[in-house]
């Protein structure tokens, strides 16, 4: 397998991931800056929609989303478990993973497209710049409602350490450093932050 990453969030993802696992592959690096992910060979023969992160299997064929491939991953090397080792855990993650995806990653990555990073995606994507304070307004909003569910538990899922928290790290992080920082008020899901930055992975 060969892992191809980049700068981002979503590639912050994957990486994180493979570390909670020690899980270590091939690598290539995409420069996503310079366009090299929206042209050939990279967005004909590794993933024709030009974006990163992507896994090439064994068997030729090419994982693209990182919801897939981290679920992948999971089924590849099971321990530690980070999608769950029952029915209800896995249910429970992925139902964490979807409301913070539809939450706070689309909306946070959108109103960064639409705004601050409008030269670089205007001319790769369609863009609405016209959305971009609404959409950053839906991210903080579902932050809001994250610090309340996570006032009394030490992760997303409660005691188990889930690719939900990756992914919410991973945008945190993100917005953070890119003009939507983590409001005071949300004391609760600053505390889990410091917690998961704490572990050797998240600087993956």
């Amino acid at each position: 397998m060969q892992l191809y990453t980049s700068i981002g969030p979503n590639p912050h993802v994957v990486r994180m991931f493979m570390a909670e696992k020690n899980l270590e592959l091939p690598t290539q690096t995409v420069d996503l800056r310079g366009g090299e992910n929206r042209r050939a060979p990279y967005n004909t023969d590794v993933n024709r929609r030009g974006q990163s992160p992507a896994l090439v299997l064994d068997s030729g064929e090419q994982l693209a989303e990182i919801t897939a491939i981290c679920e992948y991953l999971d089924e590849f090397q099971p321990e530690p478990p980070l999608i769950g080792s029952t029915p209800e855990e896995r249910a429970m993650t992925r139902m964490w993973v979807r409301r913070i995806d539809l939450g706070v990653c689309e909306p946070m990555a959108n109103g960064f497209r639409y705004s601050e990073g409008l030269e670089m995606f205007k001319e790769r994507i369609r863009v609405l710049p016209e959305a971009s304070d609404g959409l950053k307004a839906i991210a903080a909003d579902t932050l809001a409602w994250l610090n309340g569910e996570l006032a009394d538990r030490e992760f997303v899922c409660g005691e188990r350490f889930t690719l939900a928290d990756i992914l919410l790290f991973c945008f945190v992080t993100f917005g953070n450093d890119r003009g939507q920082p983590l409001a005071d008020s949300n004391t609760a899901v600053q505390e889990w932050y410091d917690r998961v930055a704490r572990r050797p992975s998240a600087s993956a």
